[in-house]
């Protein structure tokens, strides 16, 4: 839902205001909102400390609310790695990470809780010891925590670009040239609020994707791209703004032509350094049958 507000008199921050006008939703709520990049003043992208003068326009997309009862579900994970601290799961494409309106049922999130009870209250309510995310049809891997000092820990990684990952990504076109990064900033789509998209650096936030390019196929290119930042939707968004979008995106790119029913992009392989003692850990997951069965076609 998105809500307007056009403010009458001078205000010292963006939180405290927006929270006064939302009775229902706390300060932190209104935080990570902000945070999210899901407010706007002026058209340009807000910070929560900063000050408002009188006429100032913003707009907040208020994101739907999550199910408050989370439900353990017996839902067979695939486990790459586990230790005390980190669990590693290979994610399938078409499951949600964490329970939202539509999906509240059948997520990441609920498996967890069957599997690994006592991660309950382990980082945000209602993602317990989720530090990342990967898009709904994304497969491959995702980091776990398993305790707060863990979770902590892997999201200084995270925040401190520490942590190397490895996407597959096969798209449409030839890119060129085989090398390259991706600098371009991105923020919310101007009109449909659910998407992203590249946007002017006034009205979007630093993102950089370096990629090389794996193998040429007739019409198609495979891709190894390395996200320096975790923007939402970041890899599918940026190869969508050099004309070259992820094969099977139907959201920035074409119709599905090869009938994947998802898009082609494979979290493939990640290196972190483990919580425990700082020794790193790489970890690689293949990719799965239905894509790799698409390459080995194309060849």
């Amino acid at each position: 839902m998105e809500r307007r507000f056009v403010v009458e008199a001078a205000q010292p921050r963006l939180d405290r205001y927006l929270a006064a006008q939302l009775a229902d939703h706390s300060r932190a709520e209104v935080q990570r909102w902000v945070k999210e990049g899901l407010a706007q003043v002026n058209d340009r992208p807000a910070r929560s400390g900063m000050a408002l003068k009188p006429g100032d326009v913003i707009t907040l997309t208020i994101p739907d609310p999550v199910p408050t009862r989370l439900l353990p579900e017996d839902i067979p994970l695939v486990i790459l790695y586990e230790d005390e601290d980190v669990i590693a799961i290979d994610k399938p494409a078409g499951m949600v990470v964490h329970p939202a309106v539509g999906h509240s049922r059948g997520t990441l999130v609920n498996a967890i809780l069957w599997h690994f009870p006592d991660l309950e209250g382990v980082g945000e309510s209602g993602r317990p010891g989720i530090v990342h995310r990967l898009d709904k049809d994304t497969s491959g891997i995702i980091l776990v925590a398993k305790n707060a000092r863990a979770h902590r820990h892997l999201q200084a990684q995270f925040k401190d670009r520490t942590i190397e990952k490895t996407y597959l990504a096969l798209v449409h076109g030839h890119v060129s040239p085989e090398q390259g990064v991706i600098d371009a900033p991105i923020g919310r789509h101007q009109r449909h609020r659910k998407r992203m998209a590249v946007a002017p650096a006034n009205r979007g936030r630093e993102a950089q994707t370096e990629y090389e390019v794996v193998a040429y196929y007739d019409v198609n290119t495979l891709a190894a791209a390395h996200p320096l930042t975790g923007r939402t939707h970041q890899i599918r968004v940026h190869f969508a703004s050099i004309g070259h979008p992820v094969v099977g995106d139907v959201v920035y790119g074409r119709r599905d032509v090869y009938k994947l029913g998802r898009h082609f992009l494979h979290a493939h392989r990640i290196r972190f350094r483990r919580p425990a003692d700082e020794e790193i850990v790489t970890l690689i997951s293949p990719l799965p049958s239905a894509l790799q069965a698409l390459l080995d076609e194309l060849s």
